[in-house]
């Protein structure tokens, strides 16, 4: 069968979100000397280093835009198209949204990919449109030396519901909704050393949608909110930290994390985002040791979200994470939210 003859992965030089370009350069293309009149309408953009783009319609409710693609993380087309729609869908999830529409974006090396498999991805895609209840209603396609899919999401969103990085308030305590180590684990497929008993576990975590994310905009006591992707879980909360002001400690051991991680980093599976986000916001952070390093810095590709939440009410969000059916590692909290004192933006204990 000509889907089992071809894996993806051997068609790019990156993988997933390990492909996004490093924070420190994105921060040199996003910088612009130009003073834009701003759009009163327009309650978060470039200038919020958030999820997305949000767009006040003036009925109390907002619209959600947002896109999101790379190349192949996994080797097999279908999946290949799962895993980049729910990415992509995450984000509209994590600014408290429903998503409501999405169109595909595919570049393809038409001469040496058919067409078939770009079919296959498509139709992963459309069943995880399909599973968060949006219909894949077009798109546009590029020839490219390198295969390349995604999709741009619009959402919508209560304005009084809506979900940011930046409005976190000290005292928060800090949760993550899918364990760390997703980069790790394919980086370690793409090496040829991973264990067929892992097989699924990255894969399994990538599929699986933020969708407990509309949910959680509804509640006030869900101070901010963003997901963990290219820049690891240092990076997002950096993000985090800086919007609001604030600075955070890390329970290291408390950290949810894949139990299978361990053997791999021995190993020396280590993708090269994992430098690149170091190198990018390493100064920002208490040292820490390479293993440290190593899983708060893996670049994470549809990763869980970051939620930062009223201490007082921790037992109140943790009922509610089980009845998402969270699984009961990532329902403890890892860290959290502090005043700055002008030491480090994140140390971790």
């Amino acid at each position: 069968m000509i889907q089992e003859e071809i894996k993806l992965t051997q068609y790019s030089h990156g993988a997933g979100c390990g492909c996004k370009i490093s924070p420190a350069i994105l921060d040199k293309i996003l910088h612009s000397p130009i003073k834009y009149q701003p759009d009163s309408n327009l309650l978060v953009g470039n200038d919020k280093r958030d999820d997305a783009a949000v767009f006040d319609l003036g009925n109390g409710t907002a619209l959600i835009s947002t896109t999101d693609f790379f190349m192949p993380i996994v080797d097999d087309a279908f999946d290949f198209g799962r895993v980049a729609s729910a990415n992509a869908i995450s984000d509209v999830y994590a600014m408290g949204g429903k998503p409501v529409l999405a169109i595909a974006i595919l570049g393809w090396p038409i001469d040496k990919l058919p067409a078939a498999i770009a079919q296959k991805v498509l139709e992963g895609s459309r069943a995880i449109c399909a599973e968060a209840g949006i219909s894949l209603a077009g798109g546009h396609s590029i020839d490219c030396p390198e295969p390349v899919f995604g999709l741009a999401v619009n959402g919508l969103v209560d304005i009084k519901n809506l979900k940011q990085n930046s409005t976190a308030t000290a005292g928060c305590r800090l949760y993550l909704t899918k364990s760390l180590g997703v980069g790790i684990l394919t980086t370690a497929q793409k090496k040829g050393i991973l264990q067929d008993g892992h097989a699924a576990l990255a894969f399994n975590s990538m599929v699986k949608l933020n969708s407990i994310g509309e949910h959680l905009g509804k509640l006030d006591f869900v101070k901010a909110m963003t997901d963990v992707t290219g820049f690891g879980l240092l990076g997002h909360l950096a993000e985090m930290c800086e919007g609001s002001g604030l600075s955070a400690v890390i329970e290291f051991e408390k950290v949810p994390k894949i139990d299978a991680i361990d053997w791999y980093l021995d190993q020396g599976s280590v993708p090269g985002g994992t430098n690149r986000n170091w190198s990018s916001y390493g100064d920002k952070i208490q040292p820490l040791t390479e293993r440290q390093r190593n899983i708060l810095a893996d670049p994470q590709t549809s990763g869980g979200l970051l939620v930062a939440v009223a201490h007082e009410h921790e037992h109140e969000f943790e009922t509610v994470l089980r009845e998402y059916g969270i699984p009961e590692e990532n329902i403890k909290p890892f860290g959290w939210l502090q005043q700055q004192d002008g030491g480090k933006l994140i140390t971790v204990i």
